[in-house]
Order: C-alpha cells, then structure tokens, then sequence
C-alpha cells in the first residue's frame, strides 16, 4: 500500500511538471529527435520547418521540468481551395516514458484550439496505420476521431491507413471557443465536418 502511494504520488508529480507550449524554431530539431524516438516515420528537418514557419500556431511540445522535450505535435492547415477550413495532424509522440498521463490529448487539445481561433478549421485530419490499435483507440474512445475512409498502401511499407477526422465545431462548443468567423464557422459547420458518418473511417504510436 505504501508502495502505491508513492507510485501515485510520484505520478502526479510528473503530470505537473509536464509543460504545454507553443513550439519555437529552436525546438524543432529536438522535436525531430523525439520523432526518431518514438516512430517508424521520420521527416527532413526542412519539413519541420516547413510547418514551423507556415503555422506557428499549432505546433505544440511537451517539457518536463528539466526543459527536455518529451512529446509534441506537428500540425499544418490542409489548401485545397474546394473544401472547407480545416487542419491536419502531421505527427503527434510522446516518449514511453511519458505515456499514459494525457500529454498526447493535451498537446492534441492545445492544437485543435489554435486551428479554431486563428484559422477556423471545422475539422481536423490524421492518419493512423491499420495495426496501430493503442494508437486507434487513443483518437477513437479518447481524442473523439471519427474513421473516415481507408488508404490503401498509404505507408511506405505498404501498410493500409485509417484516414480520420475530429469535429472541431462540436469541439469549440462543447470548450466555449471563439473561432476566427462565427457566421461562416457555425453556418452548416456540422454538416460540412466530418462527411455523413461513414464509418469506413500516420504515423502515431501509443502516445498516450
């Protein structure tokens, strides 16, 4: 028992010391570090600053007291002219040491917000490789993502892909947050988001 409230404590003690921000250029090769740490798809770093510099905005990393990065998320805005506002997760990890204390919906949270207010994303995208089943119930049962369609061959080791979407007009409501147009974001906003509920519904891991 005494054991068990030490675990516990010790626990939350990490939880607390864990910081959520905003990425800065400077971050970006520790994040491609934690990338190479944490999963099988790895980017050039002119990619990560490729997102950097185009969307500050909604990029995150996790610090822990010591100012090391433990985890992060890599987001962009999605440009095709023909579809409605809407953003797409690049790449979310978070270091196995620092799992299963929800950094990864925090990080998530942090970016799906700045999708609202500075670009009045509706939605957000991922992809999730078929066999990745911690990952798939983290955005499923946690993250409230919604499988869309299937990518065949969409790894490059020809792996199939979940293509999949959250409703982030369902969540600036439910978190009372202001998008960067009410009238066109609320206008149909649903109807728009997340197709007609096809159930058909990258390169995450188990971050969370």
């Amino acid at each position: 028992m005494h054991s068990l409230i030490l675990w516990i404590r010790a626990v939350a003690y990490t939880v607390k010391m864990v910081n959520v921000r905003v990425a800065r250029p400077e971050d970006l090769m520790n994040m491609q570090h934690c990338n190479l740490l944490c999963l099988p798809e790895n980017y050039q770093m002119k990619y990560y600053f490729y997102h950097g510099l185009s969307w500050p905005q909604l990029s995150y990393v996790a610090e822990d007291d010591k100012k090391k990065i433990v985890g992060y998320v890599l987001a962009k805005m999605e440009e095709e002219s023909d579809e409605v506002p809407h953003g797409h997760i690049t790449s979310l990890a978070v270091q196995r040491s620092h799992r299963r204390l929800g950094i990864a919906q925090k990080l998530m949270d942090q970016s799906s917000r700045a999708m609202i207010e500075c670009f009045n994303a509706r939605y957000v995208s991922l992809h999730v490789r078929k066999s990745n089943r911690a990952a798939l119930n983290l955005y499923t049962m946690t993250l409230r993502f919604k499988i869309n369609e299937i990518e065949p061959k969409y790894y490059a080791d020809g792996e199939d892909a979940y293509a999949m979407r959250r409703d982030l007009v369902e969540f600036a409501i439910k978190h009372d947050i202001d998008p960067a147009n009410k009238l066109t974001f609320f206008d149909n906003g649903k109807k728009h988001c997340c197709g007609d509920g096809d159930e058909h519904h990258h390169n995450h891991k188990n971050e969370d």
